[in-house]
Formats: structure tokens, C-alpha cells, sequence
């Protein structure tokens, strides 16, 4: 049997492929479109990176929540893949409630998708949403709105105690602002989970969510672990 030596790849030199690839990934997209711009599902828009999609799929299967509550629809391409996975994994009344302050033409009908037109951080926003779930129905969040980090905060702030021990907060796009990607953002969602978190022990970062290496949520997939 022939042994093939493997020299060990330092963290750092790994680190710099990784972060290199997701620039040049995340960059392909502007500015006239392609990448993570040019991802559909069913024919929808989907502005995500397909491998978060999968890890998103995987925590459905694990977590089997009753309601996922998604701020930021957008197209509604990523309302309609939680619904399908939900179709594939969920029980008869899991569903989708998604939130965005524009309501946008031709999103996509789905028997498990509740579309809401209001702002993600408004009280009476997420008091019209809990009207919506049944006591003891076990809940998820995204939250992929606006990436500033003053919105983002209030965000997580308002949202965090809908959340189901045992089930994830996902706060997405924490890769911009030069984590590594779009570093003229400016402070986004990145910051606010290090302004949320000290003061929120109820969750906790699960790194492992990140194992496929490009994520556009880093250190955003929160578990409530209390």
C-alpha cells in the first residue's frame, strides 16, 4: 500500500485560500450579475450562497421547527426553499412567515409561505407575527433585511426571545464590512452580534454550521441553547 505524504496546511495559509475564494466568489456578482446574484430555486432569485442553503436544510432536518420566521424576503426565492424543505421535513402545519417592508410582483405562491409587508423592527411587526403561532410551536429566525448594524441589533434584540431553545437565530451577511467581502460597507451584521451577544449567554455561535468553509454568515448561526 502506498502512503501519500500530506505536508500540514498552517491555519493561516487555509484561512487565506478560503477568504481569497470568497472574495473572488462574492465579487463574480457585481456588477452585472452572476454567482450568488444569478442563484435561483425553482426559477426564483435566491441571493444566497448554495452552500448556506444546505446547511439551512440540515438544520430543518435536525431542529424540525414548526415556524421559521425569515426577515428580508426580497424575491422570495429563499421563503420558497424553506418551504420546500419544510415540505420534505416539516410536519402538516410547519411554515414559513416571511417579513419584508416591500412587496415586491410575482413572488412565489406556496400553500407554507405567510407573506407579511411591514418593517422587521417594528414591535407591532413581530406582535401581528406571534398572533400567528400557537403556544408551544417550536420557531426559527433569519434575519436578512437591512445589514446595518444599528438595524441588525434591534433586530436580533426584538426577535431573540421568539426563538425556541434548541433551535437557531441565523443572522446572515455577517461577511461583509471586510469579513472578508464588501469592506466599504460599513459596520453591519458582524458587529451587532458582538453587540448582542455578551449580554444574550441563551446563545450560542455554532462554528460547526460552518464546515463547508464559504459561509456569508459567519459567526451568524446562533443556537439557543436556554
Amino acid at each position: 500500500m502506498i502512503k501519500i505524504f500530506k505536508p500540514p496546511v498552517a491555519a493561516d495559509s487555509r484561512q487565506k485560500v478560503v477568504d481569497d475564494f470568497h472574495r473572488l466568489y462574492y465579487d463574480a456578482a457585481s456588477p452585472a450579475g452572476g454567482t450568488w446574484k444569478e442563484t435561483f430555486w425553482k426559477g426564483v432569485i435566491v441571493w444566497k450562497c448554495p452552500l448556506d442553503l444546505w446547511v439551512y436544510q440540515e438544520i430543518i432536518w435536525e431542529t424540525k421547527p414548526d415556524v421559521i420566521v425569515e426577515c428580508g424576503t426580497q424575491f422570495g426565492g429563499s421563503a420558497l426553499f424553506l418551504a420546500d424543505m419544510l415540505n420534505l421535513f416539516g410536519s402538516p402545519k410547519s411554515r414559513v412567515i416571511t417579513i419584508d417592508i416591500t412587496a415586491q410582483p410575482n413572488r412565489p405562491v406556496h400553500p407554507r409561505i405567510h407573506y407579511i409587508t411591514a418593517s422587521s423592527v417594528d414591535p407591532k411587526t413581530r406582535a401581528a407575527v406571534d398572533a400567528l403561532i400557537s403556544p408551544g410551536e417550536k420557531v426559527m429566525v433569519i434575519l436578512d433585511s437591512d445589514h446595518v448594524q444599528p438595524h441588525v441589533f434591534v433586530e436580533m434584540t426584538l426577535w431573540g426571545s421568539r426563538v425556541t431553545p434548541g433551535c437557531y437565530m441565523v443572522v446572515e451577511d455577517g461577511n461583509i464590512n471586510g469579513h472578508p467581502v464588501y469592506p466599504s460597507h460599513g459596520k453591519g451584521p458582524a458587529e451587532a452580534i458582538a453587540q448582542y451577544l455578551p449580554n444574550h449567554p441563551e446563545f450560542q455561535v455554532d462554528r460547526k454550521r460552518e464546515k463547508l468553509l464559504l459561509t456569508f454568515n459567519p459567526g451568524g448561526y446562533l443556537k439557543r441553547i436556554s
